[in-house]
């Protein structure tokens, strides 16, 4: 939570007032003072010297700066009082007329990931920092107007150690050292010379986008080439990652983006250099500071991952660079066009890779398994909010780094483009760009550029995309005759109660038919647009009713789908022989939304995706799956269904395992799969002899980091204890191998370490910010309900002193409260008496918004869990792949009338509750192969197996 927040309307009125020309800013890291004596605090704080030239109209205003404390202050050379600095303001009061503003901070270094972040590397003591700003964290390290609309340029210094790497937003002279006779910045007593940065001033650019990356980082060096000439550029990583880092390959997906990039939106690369650094401890996924990139390092991929990894990684490259036109060079003006500066960068970075992928679908079928199975989710809770969402002020804006601000809005983007045509967008948004260079906008900017171009009035389909909330399910409705001929065919548009209003949808239907055994493949596409409750759609009158009836084919709009009866059966019996990935990825949609509906029962998608994704090609489809079929069984499935329903899945992944090409991406999910499923003793047994090498699988290699995945599972099944995960960490004495540690500990079954495990990420000070997700992301595991009991209300109690900011939590940034909430919330126990006691508690506490809106998602996960258990056991049945929650598969209507008016869902979308489904990913598989995720978010996860990331500072 922001130290202290700032309204929309306090912006706008300070926009008004002031209007900023140029920063300068020096950073002293010496650990010295103003005056060169030595900080108390050295390794703790830091001085930064603002320097800022702005005009103003005649009032009084504030400059924004969270530091320990104001050292000096002054406005046009005469001394400010700085007794009067607050929280995170110093008042000022203007005169009409240029002013310059000098402030000097006592500023604290972050290890939540926020503002100047430092880190010492375990594995060689080397000292790095980073900065990370969005969405008002500039104000941790400089005095600044702290709103995207008032721009300006930076020129940045710096005092660090001479054999540091220092880069920044712009380029650097080389570094001059200071001489060791400086009072000020001279050798110190250890003998440690420094040195003097000074970057060259950057082009008019927002406060969240200046950055500073520092300390003993390895750096490589490339440029690319391009109509517009030379841009160079260059990677960043810690010195102990450099044996991880495959630099020809991230520099080659950066050349293709900006190949891309550059000529779609016809407009140069505006910042000059480019640099990419792959920093510790990132809150999320990357950051789009201007021409100087963070990555979570995690992208580094130190054991062998797969390649829905690697394309994962490559999508966050393209979200980034997609930013620097989108987002930089042009900005919004206030927090409500979040959406679309992410939502932009997210279709850009899918755009891209289909533009020089050999497979063009490739990407949107990831997007489609991964990315809006996200927004679907976040569309169906009860703080589901417009894709353009009103931000009122920072703690609104923090609370909306979602599912819907970055997948439905690429989806929406997605439905625009079909909308108004590929070249027309194109040609808006290069027009755009050329209008408001440097500047600000807001959505209404863009629209008029795009309407300028396509000719086309958007204001109705802005309406209904970005201002209505909810998801609609689209379901054919249609008459055979006796021979199966359609003699009537419409599409239905069904509307959440809560939010009905009926969207404009261009949309493709497919009719897809088997040809041998193993094949089914469309016979017939057509492409409409649907603008009310019921489409007719003449053109497939006479048509022979095919295999499987599939609207959204090709994922050109964004709804759930509903399966007739005959369709169903094909996708429940067939999906893997269904030859478009695209098509399988919507079918897989379908049936996840379904079972998370109470339509389809848990056991009934976990023996459909234990049949067909050993068929499946698509390695995010069967990552995304596996991880599904997880949480169907842990919170969808009673119970006492789940002892069965868990060994039949570690049977399939058996199976899965011994079939599988020695080697493979294929073998590798299967094996992690099968360690996270592993609850019987027989399972154990294969989990522990993998791991102590007693037992090979053929063609792969147990390395670090899957070590540490069946390390973790042997600690969750009480197997490993202390010492297995001492020896390990002292095998991997790095910080992956300390937040591994830290995970594997927090998932032992013991009364001790849970204690120390809440104790760690509840009320520790000294716990930095990602070794505390890992704990809070291991805490939970099934199995161990009854020991993880009490620890229900002890929830309450820590969600209780959050709000009231004590215990330190008035200090601990937005990560740290994050990872408490999303991951501690009691899931696997949350049954209708604990949510009476989390009712009451509501009642009864006043809460911050972002604290109430967790609670209130994580309640409505535990609803939906509880739904879809009590309608497994009303249909309690013998388990069989060939029956779907108490209909017959395969049970073919042959003539009359099959109208789908039935199919509505189950539960009103009013109540749409998605169960503890995180999405809970398999296992806490190696942060190495975390999914783009600039926030994704998100789960200290492959990118396999988990939530989404988002790309900017906080998750995922």
């Amino acid at each position: 939570m922001y130290s202290e927040n700032i309204t929309r309307e306090e912006a706008r009125i300070r926009a008004d007032l002031v209007r900023p020309t140029a920063y300068r800013v020096l950073v002293d890291l010496t650990g010295r003072g103003p005056d060169g004596s030595v900080l108390a605090d050295p390794e703790a704080t830091f001085v930064s010297h603002s320097s800022v030239e702005f005009s103003s109209g005649a009032g009084s205003t504030w400059i924004d700066l969270l530091a320990e404390s104001v050292l000096e202050a002054t406005l046009d050379g005469e001394p400010l009082d700085a007794e009067s600095y607050a929280g995170s303001r110093l008042p000022l009061e203007l005169g009409e007329g240029d002013h310059e503003l000098v402030v000097v901070g006592l500023c604290r270094y972050s290890h939540t990931g926020e503002g100047l972040h430092r880190f010492i590397d375990p594995a060689d003591d080397r000292v790095y920092l980073y900065t990370q700003f969005e969405v008002a964290d500039a104000r941790r390290m400089y005095a600044c107007f702290e709103q995207p609309s008032l721009k300006a340029t930076f020129q940045l210094s710096v005092v660090a150690p001479a054999n540091w790497t220092v880069i920044s937003n712009a380029a650097s002279v080389d570094p001059v050292v200071v001489p060791e006779t400086d009072p000020l910045h001279g050798a110190d007593e250890w003998g440690q010379a420094y040195s003097r940065w000074d970057f060259e001033p950057t082009v008019r650019i927002s406060t969240y986008l200046t950055a500073l990356v520092a300390g003993n980082y390895h750096r490589v060096h490339d440029t690319y080439t391009g109509p517009n000439g030379d841009i160079p550029l260059s990677i960043l990583c810690r010195e102990s990652m450099v044996g991880a880092l495959d630099a020809d390959r991230i520099f080659a997906t950066t050349k293709k983006g900006f190949a891309v990039f550059e000529a779609a939106f016809g407009t140069p690369y505006p910042f000059g250099t480019y640099d990419q650094s792959f920093v510790p401890e990132f809150n999320a996924g990357a950051m789009e500071n201007a021409g100087c990139v963070t990555h979570r390092d995690d992208y580094l991929f130190r054991s062998r991952v797969t390649a829905a990894a690697y394309e994962g990684r490559d999508n966050t490259i393209l979200h980034e660079m997609a930013h620097m036109w989108f987002g930089d060079l042009v900005t919004m003006s206030w927090w409500d066009d979040l959406w679309l500066n992410e939502s932009f960068a997210e279709w850009a970075s899918h755009f891209a890779m289909a533009e020089y992928h050999e497979d063009a679908e490739q990407p949107w079928v990831t997007f489609a398994n991964q990315r809006k199975t996200w927004a679907y989710r976040q569309d169906q809770l009860p703080t589901t909010h417009p894709i353009a969402a009103d931000m009122v002020d920072l703690n609104a804006v923090a609370s909306n780094f979602d599912g819907i601000t970055y997948a439905k809005g690429a989806s929406a983007l997605r439905q625009l483009v079909a909308y108004v045509g590929r070249d027309n967008f194109l040609a808006g948004v290069r027009q755009y760009f050329a209008d408001h260079a440097y500047g600000n906008t807001t959505l209404q900017d863009l629209f008029d550029a795009l309407e300028a171009a396509s000719g086309r009035d958007l204001s109705g389909w802005a309406s209904e995309w970005l201002q209505v909330a909810g998801v609609s399910t689209l379901a054919a409705d249609f008459d055979c005759d006796d021979a199966g001929t359609f003699t009537r065919f419409a599409v239905r548009q069904y509307v959440p109660q809560a939010n009905p209003v009926t969207r404009t949808h261009r949309m493709a239907i497919g009719l897809y038919n088997r040809v041998d055994e193993s094949t089914i493949t469309r016979s017939r596409r057509i492409e409409l647009d649907l603008s009310s409750e019921v489409t007719d759609v003449p053109e497939l009158v006479g048509e022979t009713r095919p295999d499987l009836v599939l609207l959204n084919d090709d994922d050109l709009t964004y709804a759930k789908v509903r399966l007739d009866g005959r369709s169903l059966a094909t996708v429940v019996q067939h999906v893997g022989d269904i030859d478009s990935p695209l098509a399988r990825a919507v079918c897989w949609g379908a049936a996840w939304d379904m079972t998370r509906d109470g339509e389809m029962l848990a056991r009934d998608y976990l023996a459909l995706v234990l049949q067909a994704v050993g068929q499946e090609t698509d390695r995010t489809a069967v990552q995304r799956t596996l991880g599904q079929a997880q949480t169907a069984l842990t919170f969808y499935a009673p119970e006492e269904h789940r002892p069965e329903l868990n060994q039949q899945l570690e049977q399939g992944l058996a199976r899965l395992v011994a079939g599988a090409e020695p080697g493979s991406d294929y073998q590798l999910t299967f094996v992690r799969a099968l360690a996270s499923a592993a609850g019987s003793d027989q399972a154990a047994e294969v989990v522990r002899a993998w791991y102590a090498g007693e037992e090979q699988v053929p063609g792969l290699e147990i390395d670090t980091d899957l070590r540490w995945h069946l390390l973790t599972q042997l600690a969750r099944l009480g197997i490993a204890d202390e010492a297995a995960i001492a020896a390990e960490l002292e095998r991997d004495h790095t910080i992956t191998g300390e937040q591994r540690a830290a995970g594997a500990r927090a998932a032992r079954p013991d009364p001790v370490a849970k204690a120390e495990a809440w104790r760690l990420a509840t009320a520790a000070d000294d716990v930095a910010n990602e070794t505390q997700r890992s704990i809070c992301l291991s805490f939970w595991r099934p199995g161990q309900e009854e020991l993880l009991l009490p620890y229900a209300d002890r929830f309450l109690d820590v969600v209780d002193v959050m709000g009231a900011g004590k215990n330190g939590w008035d200090r601990k940034g937005i990560a740290l409260r994050e990872n408490v909430l999303d991951h501690l919330f009691p899931s696997l126990v949350a049954d209708e008496d604990f949510l009476a006691r989390l009712d009451a508690f509501l009642a009864e506490h006043e809460l911050t918004a972002p604290i109430r809106r967790s609670l209130a998602e994580s309640r409505d996960d535990a609803l939906r869990s509880l739904h879809a258990r009590s309608v497994a056991r009303a249909q309690e049945r013998p388990v069989s792949v060939e029956t779907v929650s108490g209909a017959a598969i395969g049970e073919e209507q042959q003539g009359g009338s099959e109208t789908t008016d039935e199919v509505q869902p189950a539960i009103g979308e009013e109540d749409a509750i998605v169960s503890a489904e995180a999405e809970q990913p398999l296992a806490e598989q190696p942060p190495a192969e975390q999914a783009p995720i600039e926030q994704e978010p998100a789960e200290q996860e492959p990118a396999e197996q988990q939530t989404p990331t988002v790309h900017r500072g906080h998750e995922a």
